[in-house]
């Protein structure tokens, strides 16, 4: 909550962002919908306006592509998306948008993923399925982020912006007044969503949020005809440090990490400080997300009741005893790779000695991260609770 001024009038500015408890869960355990329609990393995101008595409100909405899909961490930096095979999908599919619809009403879905490489299966069933729902509340549009925006053309953002101008125009928001008539009524929302529904659905929800800000602030009186809040310097610093706060607080409880492109949601450009910062964040993510998230989940499953623990049971599931190989290969592997670096520095009598060590130790080095690499969903931190059923 921010108390703001232009043009001498002040004013409160509020960013909230309410995270479901339903299919909670870290990044790659819990991907989705579950059978009841609930999508993982669900967050509905309020942006509230009161001047003067006055008060406006634009709700969008954000969650995991809604069908039945899975995404296990196996030690690779990006693991292959599996989409279910042995379920019928469409049943929560249809399942989502009809609760979505009841609770929010029409719904334009912006699927930001990208339209080739791994992504892709994903972008093409969600198409499909909305397509085969044949609901004529909900209106499909897929923008390929990184596609559009690579080589830093951040400016192409604004493609989807005017693409989709007219229904949010349609859509309209919440506006009350002083005396607390109703003058107007949000019609319905976006549902964002990228693979995480972090970092590329954060910067599309400010840009969206920013317009309905625009239209509110000249509708109750703060801004005068003709200006823009871009123009704004104070406030527009205000506005998009708390958009780029609001996606480190949802990118922490699902991704371990702050939001990813937040160099743009500070300062409307990319940096070069902000792809290294991205770099090291992603580094870290990839860390917790293959041994800590599993600990993570589990909590995340005891403090939401999801998991209730028996007072007969005398065995602690959360201990569990680990075979020889997840302690045996990783030491062999590392012992290999220091003996090729001494060889290297330590040079023997001859070339061709060295070389004979390095090729040696360096195969043996290479050879246990191959067996490591692809036992990988084996030496991960995998939930031991209610996700390890889920996955057994």
């Amino acid at each position: 909550m921010h108390s703001c001024s232009i043009n001498g009038k002040y004013f409160d500015w509020i960013l909230v962002s309410r995270r479901s408890c339903f299919r909670a869960g870290v990044r790659y355990y819990v991907r989705g919908i579950d059978s009841e329609g609930h999508a993982a990393n669900f967050v509905e995101t309020e942006q509230i306006v009161h001047y003067s008595g006055s008060k406006a409100s634009f709700v969008q909405t954000r969650g995991s592509i809604p069908f039945f899909w899975s995404q296990r961490p196996n030690l690779r930096y990006k693991p292959k998306p599996q989409i279910g095979k042995n379920v019928n999908l469409m049943d929560g599919f249809q399942r989502h948008f009809d609760s979505q619809i009841i609770c929010y009403g029409k719904q334009v879905v912006l699927n930001l993923v990208n339209q080739k490489g791994s992504e892709e299966p994903l972008e093409q069933a969600f198409a499909k399925m909305v397509s085969s729902m044949g609901n004529g509340m909900v209106k499909y549009v897929a923008f390929d982020f990184h596609k559009e925006c690579s080589r830093m053309r951040w400016h192409r953002l604004q493609i989807l912006v005017d693409q989709v101008a007219e229904q949010q125009d349609e859509f309209g928001y919440f506006l009350v007044d002083a005396e607390g008539k109703v003058l107007m009524q949000q019609e319905g929302t976006f549902r964002s969503n990228c693979m995480d529904c972090l970092d590329r659905t954060n910067v599309v929800q400010s840009l969206l949020a920013r317009r309905s800000l625009q239209s509110q602030l000249q509708r109750i009186g703060v801004l005068h005809v003709g200006q823009s809040i871009q123009e704004q310097a104070g406030f527009e610093k205000v506005y998009k440090n708390a958009w780029a706060d609001n996606a480190n607080a949802c990118a922490k409880q699902y991704a371990g990490t702050g939001a990813l492109k937040t160099d743009f949601t500070r300062t409307g450009k990319r940096t070069q400080w902000g792809l290294v910062m991205d770099g090291w964040n992603s580094v870290i993510r990839y860390y917790k997300n293959n041994f800590s998230d599993g600990f993570r989940q589990d909590a995340i499953d005891l403090f939401l009741g999801n998991y209730a623990v028996e007072e007969v049971d005398s065995a602690a599931p959360l201990h569990t005893q680990a075979d020889w190989k997840f302690l045996a290969l990783p030491i062999i592997m590392v012992v290999a790779f220091s003996m090729c670096i001494i060889c290297l520095l330590m040079a023997g009598d001859t070339w061709t000695e060295t070389l004979a060590y390095v090729l040696f130790w360096g195969t043996a080095s290479f050879g246990t991260a191959a067996i490591i690499v692809f036992n990988g969903k084996d030496f991960v931190d995998a939930p031991k609770l209610v996700q390890k059923e889920k996955m057994d």
